[in-house]
């Protein structure tokens, strides 16, 4: 049977059916995402809206669409993703070379992501793609609806001096804490889909699935910020990957999933020892901080 069927959108089905397996009595402890090998975060190719703000008066921001050069950003991301799931001819005979390497993808229903994940699936096998789903929680942050260019443009300005985690903006749009919230509760499936295909005890010995998001800049951000325990202040201190960036987290040798040091360098984060989070143990006065 498939275990999902290939090239559709669904609202509804897990990542994966469930595998049968007995139970163990003795069991390792659990892993967050058994069965995953890499998540990969993608931010949506050159878009209208990119090139002119004014677009967002006229046309939706859910229906902005990919500029040419976004399309062809797009291909060259599928390109990427494709070289990071097929065995290499290094491994090929090894347990590492012999994986299934299949993928499965998460898409932000916005338009210029629906349609970059096209153009990064024509660089896929499609016996390795596993599946689609649309998520409405990896959506761009909500700034209201149809936009005035010279408002929005003031609303960023204010946005800049309050802080870009904090500041909601106006007429029915978000704080970057409501993005925070809703992809909380995306990273919350996400492990559950997991946990429903893969038992603990066979994802020791096959981390053969790569999970592949194609989403916005901000949500991308916010997604490390809630998976690695940014603070605000070190969200505050980040920038947005380039349109169209593939951005990797492999599974380290202890289960750990570890961002790029390239993409964490690009984007501002800091490193693991690094983070504030563990600079507070050792200085309180951190907490007495409100300039950064």
């Amino acid at each position: 049977n498939m275990l999902l069927q290939r090239h559709c959108y669904s609202s509804a089905p897990r990542l994966l059916l469930r595998k049968s397996s007995s139970s163990s009595s003795s069991r390792a402890p659990k892993r967050v995402l058994p069965g995953i090998h890499r998540i990969i975060l993608i931010r949506h190719g050159e878009s209208l809206g990119n090139i002119d703000e004014r677009a967002y008066g006229e046309t939706a921001d859910w229906r902005i669409p990919l500029t040419n050069r976004g399309r062809e950003q797009a291909r060259v991301a599928g390109k990427k993703v494709a070289s990071l799931i097929m065995p290499s001819d290094i491994n090929a005979n090894t347990a590492e070379g012999t994986r299934s390497n299949n993928i499965f993808f998460y898409v932000s229903p916005y338009l210029r992501t629906r349609q970059t994940l096209r153009e990064i699936l024509h660089e896929i096998p499609s016996d390795q793609i596993l599946g689609i789903r649309e998520d409405p929680r990896i959506s761009e942050q909500q700034f209201g609806n149809f936009q005035s260019h010279h408002t929005m443009q003031d609303n960023k300005a204010t946005r800049s001096d309050f802080g870009r985690f904090f500041y909601r903006f106006p007429e029915g749009g978000e704080s970057g804490f409501d993005v925070y919230n809703r992809v909380s509760g995306f990273i919350g499936t996400l492990k559950r889909d997991s946990a429903e295909y893969y038992n603990d005890d066979e994802a020791q010995e096959e981390d053969s699935t790569t999970i592949c998001i194609v989403t916005h800049g901000l949500s991308l951000r916010l997604f490390l910020m809630r998976w690695f325990q940014y603070s605000v202040h070190e969200f505050e201190r980040s920038y947005n990957p380039k349109n169209a960036a593939v951005v990797v987290l492999e599974r380290d040798p202890g289960g750990w999933f570890e961002l790029s040091p390239v993409d964490r360098i690009a984007m501002g984060f800091p490193s693991y020892q690094e983070q504030e989070r563990f600079r507070l143990m050792h200085d309180y006065s951190l907490l007495d901080k409100s300039a950064w």
